[in-house]
């Protein structure tokens, strides 16, 4: 029952989205960009259930943007450019994977997010073939063969990112109900029990891991695509910092957690800026401050227990 009631409020989610991107043009950059991160949210949310928080995830959304804009001159098309740049971030997360699963709480986050700053510098000084700050322009790219540019670019990679964030949210959602997904339940709470049973908590902790680098991939290639610049900002401590402020204010309860989290920190980041433009940080630190106090389960856990309690009345 509630498998489908989670499914039935993504499917209304999508319909909101598509709505206001609709009815507000200029909002589906902002909205384009919120799910690509909610997809690399979502990917924490993996490593969240395993007791795990990752401060380096941004590792993989820049590395998978880097791909896009160093392969779009030769590779020009984003159906095939989105898969190989994702295939490249869950590689790249075999191989970190590999490493850091083997460390647990404090030295897994900040083994992580070691491993992201020496990324982020590696983009920063090798400026013959980065160009450092300055970043990398995206090639023009085709859509299924078409050239498609402004509004028609917007709405095809708006709906691939819807597409991408229902498909990895399925599929979230049937991991962590399979034995492998409990497994991780586990390594947060009785890890040694887990390996009494003969179930290899490292191999279990890893193949999370690569899938949320995949996600985190997706997320890097639809920025790449939508802003159509990559710098190594985007490998850069705080961007990781703000995909775990999102997982924090979205909650862990359920896969739409990440995408409603994310849809609410870019909104708020926004309008806040626009509002407000030289304390649009301390808003929304403030807001990540009253979600910790009075609603620790997130947006997601705040929606539930009001919706419990109006059920009970």
């Amino acid at each position: 029952m509630k498998r489908h009631a989670e499914l039935l409020l993504a499917l209304l989610g999508v319909l909101a989205v598509v709505l206001v991107a609709w009815a507000v043009p200029w909002l589906r950059f902002v909205l384009t960009i919120a799910l690509a991160k909610g997809l690399a949210v979502l990917g924490i949310l993996l490593l969240l259930r395993a007791g795990q928080v990752s401060f380096g995830h941004a590792l993989f959304v820049a590395f998978a943007a880097y791909v896009v804009a160093f392969l779009a001159p030769l590779l020009p098309e984003t159906l095939l450019l989105l898969p190989v740049a994702a295939l490249g971030s869950a590689l790249l997360g075999l191989l970190v994977g590999l490493f850091v699963v083997r460390y647990r709480e404090i030295f897994f986050g900040m083994l992580n997010l070691a491993l992201s700053m020496v990324f982020y510098s590696v983009l920063e000084k090798f400026y013959a073939i980065t160009h450092g700050t300055d970043g990398i322009r995206l090639a023009p790219t085709r859509f299924a063969g078409m050239a498609l540019e402004g509004a028609a670019q917007g709405w095809s990679v708006l709906l691939l990112a819807l597409a991408l964030s229902l498909g990895f949210g399925v599929l979230v959602r049937l991991h962590l109900a399979s034995p492998m997904g409990q497994a991780l339940a586990g390594i947060k709470t009785r890890e040694p029990r887990l390996e009494f049973m003969g179930v290899p908590a490292r191999r279990v902790l890893l193949s999370a891991y690569v899938l949320s680098a995949c996600m985190a991939g997706c997320g890097g290639a639809l920025i790449a695509m939508t802003t159509r610049h990559v710098t190594p900002a985007l490998a850069y401590w705080t961007a990781s910092g703000e995909l775990v402020f999102i997982a924090i204010l979205g909650g862990a309860g359920s896969v739409l957690g990440p995408f409603l989290g994310a849809l609410a920190y870019e909104l708020t980041r926004v309008y806040a800026a626009a509002l407000v433009a030289d304390a649009w940080q301390m808003i929304l630190g403030t807001v990540l401050l009253l979600v910790i106090l009075f609603a620790p389960g997130g947006l997601w856990g705040m929606g539930r227990a009001l919706f419990a309690r109006r059920r009970a009345a």
